[in-house]
């Protein structure tokens, strides 16, 4: 008898600690932010609104401001119709840009494209953030644990989570609350770079989390957009600075596709 009062003690224990978490998670800003279907909503809108790119099904990850993982999603039929490897990419996106970004400096993940680079006869002395997709490695345990049927929904593994992980090409955003505060951010990945920076600069407009004050591509309307070394940038042939090359199928309207984005609040 004692035995089992015993057991139901720990137990009742272990639904408290879950429970504790669950809130510890909310608190931590998750419950502020898009929810599953919000998210899937947005990204299955953006991308068929976009048209640069392979024009292919993509996945979408939002974190809190503590890297939590908030919601997973993918735009296709099913979990397959989309790149696989690209769901821990697009969370990786969004934990780039909220770890990296501050109230008043917004940095894309395309923003660090170059920064990040290595030596080559271009560049002789590298990117000045060399290395920095090294710096926080993505928690295997947490990108590939749970269910894999699961993956991009309410159930998805990573959720309640944090995972960690720097990547340093477009597709993923800071999200900016309308107090111009940072609370999280979020990444997609399953197309070319330029397409994910796109998509996912549209997926955060759906949201309503584009509150940005300041960022480096030098237009105050879109503060942490994509540079193009070609287009916007300062045409050297190089990229360095905040710059990243041009992707295939960039529209009719070539690398220019980026500035007629929705500009931001």
């Amino acid at each position: 008898m004692r035995s089992s009062n015993f057991l139901k003690v720990i137990v009742a224990g272990v639904f408290a600690v879950s429970a504790m978490n669950a809130l510890a998670a909310d608190k931590n800003g998750c419950g502020s932010l898009p929810n599953q279907s919000q998210l899937k909503a947005a990204l299955t809108q953006a991308v068929a609104d976009e048209t640069t790119g392979l024009n292919l099904d993509m996945w979408a990850t939002v974190v809190d401001r503590d890297g939590v993982v908030c919601a997973v999603a993918f735009s296709g039929a099913n979990r397959g119709a989309q790149w696989p490897g690209s769901r821990v990419i697009s969370a990786q996106k969004a934990n780039t840009a909220n770890a990296f970004s501050l109230n008043g400096l917004a940095l894309s993940t395309a923003n660090l494209y170059s920064a990040a680079q290595g030596t080559s006869g271009a560049t002789p002395l590298g990117g000045s953030l060399y290395g920095l997709q090294f710096s926080n490695p993505v928690d295997p345990e947490v990108a590939y644990g749970g269910n894999p049927a699961a993956a991009g929904t309410t159930g998805d593994g990573m959720v309640g989570k944090r995972i960690g992980g720097v990547n340093v090409f477009g597709g993923g955003f800071a999200l900016y609350n309308s107090g111009k505060k940072v609370v999280g951010g979020v990444g997609v990945s399953g197309d070319t770079s330029c397409a994910d920076h796109n998509i996912g600069w549209r997926v955060r407009n759906y949201l309503n989390l584009d509150y940005v004050t300041g960022g480096v591509s030098g237009d105050a309307t879109r503060p942490d957009n994509i540079i193009y070394d070609a287009t916007n940038g300062n045409h050297n042939g190089i990229t360095d600075g905040f710059e990243q090359p041009d992707c295939i199928n960039l529209s009719g309207s070539s690398s220019a596709s980026s500035a007629t984005l929705p500009v931001t609040k």
